[in-house]
């Protein structure tokens, strides 16, 4: 499995700031697909999210932008847009082409530099890079500054990052697929769906490698230094044919995996979205999707913080 760019007609690309710890990722979808969004989240940072809108007069996006750099990262998706425009990419309008991209950010200038943001010229440099092939996952693009586990602080917190996953449908809808990349920089702790134990999160010390179970913070009020920027990012992609509504659905579907590999979740202090994208002619009922996105998104932030290595002073599982 590659990912997301399972999905045929979906282009992902990433550009990273190693030195400042913040970068981006381009979704691109060419060709134009039907997108649906969510938002469960109250901090949240977007542009263009109401072209996601069942009532948005147009029917196709042609790219997601996710990006670092709190809401100064929202220039990114600029360079997407460029980047489309150069290739005679975009809504037709006449006098001509605008390439329509939602895009999303999250909060890293608690980590790296805090002067350090994606710019138009990276947004540029990931969709350049974006291809088909198998999705690069960890701390890198959106997901290079990201971490989890944030109620006691970011010294106590854990890193993570960009996590891909797909989950093919069986039976009479055999050859039907959904796929999710999640940027995970959520304030609460990952836990495995399996068995709910937690996967990375706040720890008890700095130095230590022991979780402090942020829910149990949190109802305790036993927390301190706590950071409010904080979201997870996540897209969907299916290459069963869909329209608007039934694409909004399954972005609110995806919101179940978020929730079932992440508590704390969707707080006030997350800015947490999920998207949906529907690049193809297969034919499954959208409850059926929604099973596998929940299914594909939680795997997905597994995958984000078991990828993610240590950066910035902040342990991570891979090594």
């Amino acid at each position: 499995m590659k990912g997301l760019t399972d999905i045929p007609g979906i282009l992902v690309g990433h550009a990273s700031d190693y030195d400042g710890l913040t970068g981006c990722t381009a979704i691109l979808c060419e060709s134009g697909a039907v997108g649906g969004g969510d938002i469960r989240g109250s901090a949240t940072g977007t542009a263009e999210w109401d072209l996601l809108h069942p009532h948005h007069v147009t029917d196709r996006i042609h790219a997601v932008v996710f990006a670092g750099g709190s809401a100064f990262g929202l220039e990114a998706a600029s360079g997407v847009r460029r980047f489309l425009e150069q290739k005679g990419v975009g809504f037709e309008t006449g006098a001509a082409k605008v390439p329509l991209v939602p895009s999303a950010i999250l909060y890293d200038l608690n980590i790296g530099k805090s002067t350090a943001r994606p710019s138009r010229e990276m947004g540029e440099s990931a969709a350049a890079a974006a291809t088909d092939k198998a999705i690069a996952e960890g701390a890198v693009g959106a997901g290079t500054g990201a971490t989890v586990g944030k109620l006691l602080g970011i010294r106590q917190a854990m890193k993570s990052g960009v996590g891909s996953w797909t989950v093919e449908l069986g039976g009479q809808y055999k050859g039907v697929m959904v796929s999710a990349l999640a940027a995970v920089n959520a304030v609460g702790d990952v836990r495995d769906p399996s068995n709910r134990k937690i996967v990375a999160g706040a720890r008890v010390a700095a130095g230590s490698m022991d979780f402090a179970d942020s829910a149990l913070i949190m109802k305790n009020g036993t927390g301190s230094g706590f950071s409010r920027g904080n979201t997870t990012l996540v897209v969907v992609a299916t290459n069963a044919k869909l329209d608007k509504v039934q694409a909004t659905k399954l972005a609110q579907f995806a919101q179940l995996g978020v929730a079932r590999a992440i508590d704390p979740v969707n707080t006030m202090s997350d800015g947490d979205i999920t998207v949906a994208l529907s690049i193809g002619t297969a034919s499954a009922p959208v409850d059926s999707l929604g099973v596998a996105a929940a299914e594909a998104v939680a795997e997905s932030i597994l995958r984000a913080v078991r990828l993610a290595a240590g950066m910035g002073g902040v342990p991570g599982l891979a090594k």
